[in-house]
This record gives C-alpha cells, sequence and structure tokens, in this order.
C-alpha cells in the first residue's frame, strides 16, 4: 500500500507539536540558517525536541535547508548538515546542488520547490541525484503530475494548501533585482502583494491601485483522492510563518480528509504514522487566514471555468463571509446572517471606494452589534469575519491528543513469574516479569485487573486489549509495576526500531535535464558547479545573487494577468488592448511580456528605478 503523508509547517518547537498532537504524519522546520524563511529559524537543541517527540509517533522531521549557499558559507553549512543528522532529523529538503558534494553523513535528501519540478526530465535528473523526494512545483495540473509519476519511482510531494507565490519557485527574482534581498536566501520581500497600476504602451490606466500578483491561497481539500491517484504521495501544507492556531485547524482537517480518502480506497493507501488523533474543535479551513481560496491550476493548465485565481482588492485575509449589512447606525450595525457573533470578533468589509477595512465587536445582542469605533457601512455590504473569537479560544486552548494504542496480555511464565506481554501498534513487542505470590481467586479478576492496566495517564498510550487471568489474584500494585515496567520497555524499543531513510546513490552517468545553465538555474559555488559539470552541462551562467547581473525575467509565471482581467491576447477583448502593458507601483516600471503559446507571463526587470 501507498503511504500518504500529511506535512505540517512549524516555525518553532511548540507549533511543531501542536501539528503533530492534531495529526501530521511529518513536520518541517527551519534550523540555524540556510531556510528559506528566515524568520523561522530554531536552534539544534529545539529540532533535537521535536525529533524525539516525533519519533514516538514514526511522526518525520524534515528541516528546510533550502536557500543558495555561497562559497564562503559551504563549511559552516556542511558542519550543520553534520548536527542535525547526528540529532536524528529524518531528512534534509534543499535548492542548492553544491550540497551533494558535501562531505556529510548519509542524510536522506528532498529536493525542494524551489528546485523548480514542472517536467518530468527534471524530476528524473534529481531522482538520478539521489533523492528521495521531490517537492513539484504548486503550477502542476493532475496530468502532468501524473506523466512525471509515470517516468519516476520516488516520493512526490505536492502542496495542498496555503499561501501561493506568483511565480514559479526558484525563478522569482524580483525582490532581489529591486530590493537587494533574494527570495533564495530567505529574504523575500513580497514584491508580489504590492498593489500596482496596470498601463499600457500609450499610457493608458487600465487598472488602478490594485493587488494585480496577489493570489489568493491555495485550498485542494477536496482533490484529495484525485491528487493521491494521480501519484501524490506526500499533501504539504503551506505556513512556516503561521501561529499555533493556524497549523492547528488546518492539520486536524487535513487529517479527517486524508483519512476518509484512504477509509474509501480499502488496501490502496495507508498512513505513514501512528497514534490516534482527537481534537477538541470542528476545524475549519474558512476561520483561518485565508485571502479566498482557489484550486490554482490542478485541474487545468488554462482555467477557464471563471474562477478567480487573485485575491486583487486586499492582499490580507478575508475570513468567512458572514452575511451583509441590513442597517448601519455609526457604532452600531444590523446584519443579515446566520452566523453566531461574540464579543471580540473582528469583522471587515470593502467600503464604497474598494477600500479593505474593518472593526471589533464590543458587544452583541441577537442581529445588533455594537461596535468599537463609529463606521459608515452602506446597505448590502458584504462582511467577513477574519477573527472568530469564539473559535479561536477554543482552538488555542485545544491541545490535542495523539495516542498509541497497546495490546495487554497478562500471563504466568514457565518459571513461575508473573509476565505482561505488550504489543503496540507501531510493531513494538515486549514482555516484563515480575517475581510475585499469587493466588486462586475466589472471585472473577478480569475486569479489575483491566481496569488497573489500562490506566495509562498522562503517557501517549491507550489501552486496546487486555487479555487477563480471571481465576488469580494479583495485587494491584504488582499489576501498577508490570504497567509502568511495559511502558518504559516501550518506550525503549521504539526508540531502538525507529527506521530512518538513507540518501539514494547517485547515477553518475545520468544526464543533466539540460546542457546549459542560465542564471534562473540558481549555481551559486563552486560544488554546484562541480556537480552540474558531471552530468553533462557545459555552459553555467551564475545566479543573480552571485552575479549581481539582471537575469531577463525577473518572474516567470503560469499566472497570466491578461486572462485573470478577461483580456487574453486569444480573445476578441485582448486583442483590442496593446499587446505591451506595464505594471506600476510608485517610480518603478516592471513590463510584462506573454508567451501565448507556454501560457505564461513574464515580469521584466523595471523599466525606470529610483
Amino acid at each position: 500500500m501507498r503511504r500518504l503523508e500529511l506535512l505540517a509547517p512549524a516555525k518553532d518547537c511548540d507549533v511543531a507539536v501542536a501539528a503533530i498532537n492534531h495529526g501530521a504524519d511529518a513536520v518541517y522546520m527551519g534550523a540555524e540558517g540556510f531556510g528559506a524563511r528566515s524568520a523561522a529559524c530554531n536552534s539544534i537543541a529545539d529540532v533535537a525536541r521535536v525529533v524525539e517527540y516525533a519519533h514516538r509517533f514514526n511522526v518525520r522531521v524534515y528541516v528546510t535547508f533550502n536557500t543558495l549557499v555561497y562559497d564562503n558559507e559551504l563549511p559552516r553549512a556542511e558542519a550543520m548538515i553534520r548536527q542535525l543528522y547526528g540529532i536524528g532529523v529524518d531528512a534534509l529538503i534543499i535548492q542548492d546542488l553544491g550540497i551533494l558534494r558535501m562531505d556529510i553523513p548519509p542524510i536522506e535528501l528532498h529536493a525542494s520547490t524551489q528546485c523548480d519540478i514542472r517536467t518530468a526530465d527534471k524530476a528524473l535528473f534529481l531522482q538520478s541525484l539521489g533523492f528521495s523526494q521531490l517537492v513539484l512545483a504548486r503550477e502542476l495540473n493532475k496530468a502532468e503530475i501524473a506523466e512525471i509519476r509515470r517516468k519516476t519511482n520516488v516520493r512526490l510531494e505536492a502542496f495542498v494548501h496555503g499561501a501561493l507565490c506568483v511565480s514559479y519557485s526558484g525563478r522569482c527574482q524580483v525582490s532581489q533585482v529591486l530590493k537587494g534581498r533574494s527570495a533564495n536566501r530567505g529574504e523575500c520581500a513580497q514584491i508580489c502583494r504590492l498593489p500596482f497600476d496596470l498601463i499600457d504602451s500609450s499610457g493608458k490606466l487600465l487598472a488602478k491601485n490594485k493587488h494585480l500578483l496577489s493570489l489568493r491561497d491555495l485550498n485542494l481539500s477536496d482533490r484529495i483522492d484525485d491528487m493521491a491517484k494521480a501519484g501524490v504521495d506526500a499533501f504539504k501544507i503551506e505556513g512556516r510563518l503561521k501561529d499555533a492556531g493556524y497549523v492547528k485547524n488546518v492539520i486536524a482537517y487535513y487529517r479527517r480528509a486524508i483519512d476518509d480518502v484512504i477509509a474509501k480506497n480499502p488496501g490502496q493507501y495507508a498512513r505513514s504514522s501512528c497514534g490516534t488523533v482527537a481534537a477538541g474543535f470542528d476545524p475549519d479551513l474558512h476561520k483561518s487566514f485565508n485571502r479566498g481560496f482557489t484550486h490554482y491550476f490542478f485541474d487545468t493548465r488554462n482555467p477557464g471555468n471563471g474562477e478567480k485565481i487573485a485575491s486583487t482588492d486586499t492582499p490580507k485575509s478575508l475570513g468567512e463571509k458572514i452575511g451583509v449589512v441590513r442597517k448601519s447606525m455609526g457604532k452600531v450595525i444590523e446584519v443579515a446572517s446566520a452566523a453566531q457573533f461574540s464579543n471580540g470578533d473582528g469583522i471587515s468589509y470593502f467600503d464604497r471606494n474598494g477600500r479593505y477595512d474593518g472593526f471589533r465587536v464590543n458587544r452583541v445582542d441577537g442581529r445588533r452589534l455594537f461596535l468599537s469605533q463609529s463606521v459608515a457601512i452602506p446597505t448590502g455590504v458584504e462582511l467577513y469575519r477574519t477573527y472568530n473569537k469564539q473559535f479561536d479560544d477554543v482552538v488555542a486552548a485545544d491541545n490535542g491528543e495523539r495516542r498509541i494504542a497497546v495490546d495487554f496480555t497478562l500471563r504466568v511464565a514457565a518459571d513461575g513469574r508473573l509476565a505482561l506481554d505488550a504489543r503496540d501498534e507501531r510493531g513494538n513487542s515486549v514482555t516484563c516479569c515480575i517475581q510475585a505470590q499469587t493466588s486462586h481467586a475466589e472471585k472473577p479478576q478480569g475486569a479489575r485487573q483491566a481496569e488497573t492496566l489500562s490506566r495509562l495517564g498522562n503517557t501517549i498510550y491507550r489501552c486496546g486489549t487486555v487479555a487477563t487471568l480471571d481465576d488469580l489474584f494479583v495485587p494491584q500494585s504488582l499489576l501498577a509495576q508490570l504497567r509502568r515496567d511495559a511502558v518504559a520497555a516501550l518506550d525503549r524499543s521504539q526508540r531502538a526500531n525507529y527506521h530512518y531513510g538513507y540518501r539514494l546513490a547517485e547515477d553518475t552517468a545520468s544526464p543533466c535535464f539540460a546542457a546549459t545553465l542560465t542564471s534562473a538555474d540558481n549555481v551559486a559555488n563552486h560544488l554546484a558547479r562541480e556537480l552540474y559539470a558531471d552530468h553533462g552541462v557545459t555552459k553555467i551562467v551564475p545566479a543573480v545573487e552571485v552575479s549581481k547581473q539582471d537575469s531577463g525575467a525577473v518572474m516567470l509565471t503560469r499566472y497570466c494577468l491578461r486572462r485573470e482581467l478577461g483580456l487574453c491576447l486569444k480573445t476578441a477583448a485582448g486583442r483590442a488592448v496593446p499587446q505591451q502593458l506595464f505594471l506600476r507601483h510608485g517610480d518603478t516600471v516592471l513590463p510584462l511580456r506573454f508567451d501565448c503559446n507556454a501560457c505564461e507571463m513574464q515580469v521584466l526587470p523595471p523599466a525606470v528605478r529610483h
């Protein structure tokens, strides 16, 4: 059976534990550097604590080591990888292929989405280098994923939920070019979330002050079965900067969704970790941060169903639609809504000028909301709840519960000692014995023995089946001691038997996906150059971060602004607008180029820079 993996983000140790308790099969987090989220770094000691906790449930821990590495950083990077291997990290998620030429332990390697894995040829090359798992580009549709699946045999990982980068990951250099902050170095300036004007070659304004490159959030929760059938093994939640409440809610939701798919396909899929999960709330994706949702390109390469991909009005969270304004009276509004409101809720709306605004609810009286400030909202305006006080309080208080099932058998050993066999769902099996004076019981003892053995308290275990000695009296203190000994032995057995993956062998004869590499291929150190040369590359243009030279397009994206605005060049409306368009933010003007054959858009370096 294929093992399906729910992969959770964690900005720190506490969020990692929360993700595990709410159903994650694996977590990914940053260490002390070299991660593509520079604001989500963790000490080696904290990562070690996560590893120790996760491995109890056969949950794997991946460290994001997915930035470009400069030559002068190679020794530090190599030393850190050795430390991560030493504390038991399961795998590194990397972008820089120079890492494969370092003198490092045989830790399992995953190819980051920053590797821009969009084709079967690229995937096959990375597989040949010894990667165990490939993180596919977010833009792929199910047919393209299936094609990669047919040509490879390593595990495939795909994003299923969260924020979307407008550019192909690894192919965005606009932050580096405009701000000197490289997205490939974990320092993205979020240029895509800024407001822009759209103008044509004559200077005509087509859109004013809109967030034209800011995409909605991905939500493929209703496409899990299709993703699995296409060949996805690991379902990745974006969000290494998100708080614990967000991660708890989203992971709990997707745990249910993936378990439903496993249940509906008996014998085909299985979970990749252990433990029964119980969340103390009913998860709801709309109640966590979201910019509105999209299936992006999963269903088709060229969406024609009218589904919007971008959130052009605001890059902020829209939350959940809750109704409309029935009457506005300054600090009091009356709403038409089926939602239940609470004191402290955060409500947002778009005003008459299209500006996104919001307010806090001080008090609720039926359908009347008493506000923290006076607002003028026209009747009929849609309202969104971006902060659900009651829901968020419940989620914040919930620590989740994850338990490993253990079956007990109480028996008398051949040497006369009292023995307790314990076998857990992870496959660990132990026997503990104790010298005991027992006697024949006048009354049945099974229920009492089972009750004592099932008192697993604050351990990670829950009692499954119990086979008892119904006709034998055993002092309760001896039963309790046997139970404690068995639990400790199961813990030791799990640590001893935990299964690690290791780096796969490199096929040194495999050719690279291209004979010439451009700056967009992000070669930043001499080890990466050596690796590519070993696989037949004859010309390499260094990464922009190293050469400091503009590389042509600063963004390459499958998202087409013309298509989003109904101005596709293949339509009459699109042909009526000049082909050359520009994005303008302040004094910076970014030319756009549209490749209709590839159905892609390029954002070019600034025409004017101040």
